[in-house]
C-alpha cells in the first residue's frame, strides 16, 4: 500500500503562501550552531538558503520575526557573546522583531503569538535545529491554528546518539523530522518553491 500523509487522507490541499501576506519566523540562526559542541552538519548551505528566503521576504514586505535561544552568561547561547549572536547573513535589520526563548517551543512564554497574530495567519518557519526547536515551534503553531509552511532546505540539525551508542545521522534525522511535520502539521517546501530558482 502506498504511504499517505494525514493531510492527503483528509483531502487537504496545501499551497505555498503569498510572501507578502505571510509571517516569516526564523529560528535560532545563531553562531553556536556553526562551530563547537553543538555544530550542525553542513549548516552553511542552510544559512545561505535562509538568507535568500529572508531577502525575498524583505522585498515582498513580509512580517519577519527572528527567534534566538537565550543561554546563561558564559554558557552555550550566551546572547552577549559571539556564540549566541545571530549569524551575520540572517541577522535582523531595523524594524524586524526579535524574540528570545529559553525553551524549544518559541511560542512558550515569549509573546510570539501576539506578534504573529490571529489563528489562520500564514506562517513560514525555517531554522535550527530541525528535530528540536523547529519541530517544537511548528507543532505549537499548528495547535494555535496557524497555516504553516516549513522550509526544509533552510533547516539543519546534527548527529545524535541512541542509548545503545548508535549514531543517527543528521541527514536521516532531518528527513524523518520533516516527514513527520508534513504528515499533519504543515506544507513542506524548499526555498525555491517560495521564491523561484
Amino acid at each position: 500500500m502506498t504511504a499517505k500523509t494525514i493531510f492527503s487522507l483528509e483531502g487537504v490541499v496545501l499551497a505555498p503562501p503569498d510572501l507578502a501576506k505571510a509571517t516569516l519566523i526564523l529560528i535560532d540562526y545563531q553562531n553556536e550552531y556553526l562551530a563547537g559542541p553543538l555544530a550542525l552538519v553542513e549548516p552553511e548551505s542552510a544559512v545561505a538558503r535562509a538568507a535568500r528566503l529572508l531577502a525575498a521576504a524583505r522585498a515582498a514586505g513580509s512580517h519577519i520575526i527572528h527567534v534566538a535561544q537565550l543561554g546563561e552568561a558564559g554558557g552555550i547561547f550566551d546572547r552577549a557573546s559571539v556564540r549566541g549572536a545571530f549569524i551575520d547573513a540572517v541577522s535582523p535589520v531595523e524594524g524586524e522583531k526579535v524574540v528570545e526563548k529559553v525553551n524549544a517551543n518559541a511560542f512558550f512564554e515569549t509573546g510570539l503569538q501576539a506578534l504573529v497574530g490571529p489563528a489562520g495567519t500564514d506562517v513560514i518557519i525555517a531554522g535550527f535545529m530541525t528535530h528540536n526547536c523547529v519541530s517544537s515551534t511548528v507543532r505549537a503553531a499548528c495547535d494555535l491554528g496557524y497555516a504553516i509552511t516549513i522550509v526544509a532546505d533552510a533547516c539543519a540539525t546534527r548527529d545524535l546518539p541512541l542509548p545503545d551508542g548508535t549514531i543517527v545521522a543528521a541527514a536521516m534525522l532531518h528527513r524523518a523530522t520533516i516527514a513527520a511535520l508534513g504528515d499533519a502539521q504543515g506544507l513542506i517546501v524548499d526555498v525555491a518553491d517560495l521564491i523561484g530558482a
